[in-house]
């Protein structure tokens, strides 16, 4: 996920968000400047708004090593930078994978 900075000073710890309707209201309490967070996703890696929703498991270990998906969440795949995964949801029709299984140590998948 993508640090949120003051565009005036680069703040990144002393900022305040208040919800109103479709948006975030930050206040940067270092430099006072207010400014609405877009709430739009956006690809992680090349930062395109054309993205498109998906669904992915979350599992956990129900019983020795068998896993159950417990939910699911929704996540963001962009066409170009995640083509394969896409197709590959399109095609399905079922959730994504989780990108990490859980362990024996029984930490999540990551994003739990």
């Amino acid at each position: 996920m993508t640090d949120i900075a003051c565009p005036r000073c680069g703040e990144t710890e002393e900022l305040l968000g208040e919800r109103t309707d479709d948006a975030i209201t930050v206040t940067c309490e270092s430099c006072g400047t207010v400014w609405d967070r877009d709430l739009s996703p956006r690809c992680d890696t090349c930062g395109s708004t054309d993205v498109r929703p998906a669904y992915q498991a979350i599992v956990e270990k129900s019983r020795g090593t068998q896993l159950s998906m417990q939910s699911v969440r929704l996540v963001h795949l962009c066409p170009i930078c995640d083509a394969e995964r896409l197709a590959e949801y399109q095609v399905s029709n079922r959730p994504l994978a989780p990108d990490e299984l859980p362990t024996a140590s029984g930490e999540h998948p990551r994003g739990t």
